[in-house]
């Protein structure tokens, strides 16, 4: 973990150094394109409102992620226990992803208002289907002779889920969980574009009507530390959680 933290730093000063030559180079204005630290001293200067601002968000991100992994989760359970409605969920899933969900934002604005609800509803969209699928492989792709084993044993539909179908299934469930937690930010600022009076994809729009590149810049920031801070949490909490599985 302290390697990766590590990398990460060097990372980012890279790209902030390479970002901050650019700037230096080519003589850009500062409303079109900032410095590194031009944006650090606003978010310095504004980390009151940023703070409140990021506050709602990540409220709307955690709570999306729960809502979206524990449908996609239900969801893909129903699939493995439930054949008959397999022929038919399947293709509504398919279909649903078809649909752009970014364009479902305005809809959701008009059923849910323009509160926090449609911005977590927005976020779980995003994240369902991710966690279904993988859930879902990992229930279909049990090993046979396991089953057949049980079988042996007399073990009930649920014991096979129970003891053997979810722990094996727990690995490509870590990776739907691993790919919500890098999408689940998307749905709540696309929502907060679309309406919102509060978090930080509002706060980007009124910067963008001011022309205060800088504070988008500054609020892009620190979705991006949300966004980091919130996988590598996902990440730690799924390898303790399950040390068998080899990670590279």
């Amino acid at each position: 973990m302290n390697k990766t933290l590590l990398r990460l730093l060097i990372i980012a000063f890279g790209l902030m150094g390479i970002w901050e030559l650019l700037v230096w180079i080519t003589g850009v204005p500062k409303f079109i394109l900032p410095s590194p630290l031009q944006v650090l001293d606003t978010l310095w200067a504004r980390l009151d409102l940023i703070a409140e601002h990021a506050g709602t968000t990540l409220l709307e991100i955690v709570l999306g992620m729960l809502l979206g992994c524990a449908a996609g989760f239900l969801c893909a359970l129903l699939l493995q226990m439930v054949k008959p409605i397999r022929p038919w969920l399947l293709p509504i899933l398919v279909v649903s992803q078809a649909i752009p969900v970014f364009a479902l934002a305005p809809i959701l604005m008009v059923w849910l208002g323009y509160g926090m609800t449609s911005k977590v509803v927005m976020a779980s969209l995003i994240i369902f289907f991710p966690v279904t699928a993988a859930c879902y492989d990992g229930l279909r792709q049990t090993p046979q002779d396991w089953i057949d084993l049980a079988k042996t044993m007399q073990a009930s539909q649920w014991q096979q889920l129970r003891y053997i179908r979810l722990p094996a299934a727990l690995p490509s469930l870590a990776s739907g969980l691993r790919v919500a937690a890098s999408v689940a930010p998307i749905g709540a600022i696309v929502g907060e574009w679309v309406g919102s009076s509060s978090g930080l994809g509002y706060l980007m729009l009124q910067a963008n009507a001011r022309m205060q590149v800088d504070l988008m810049f500054a609020c892009l920031f620190v979705l991006a530390l949300m966004a980091l801070a919130l996988y590598f949490s996902v990440d730690y909490y799924l390898r303790k959680r399950m040390p068998w599985v080899a990670y590279r």
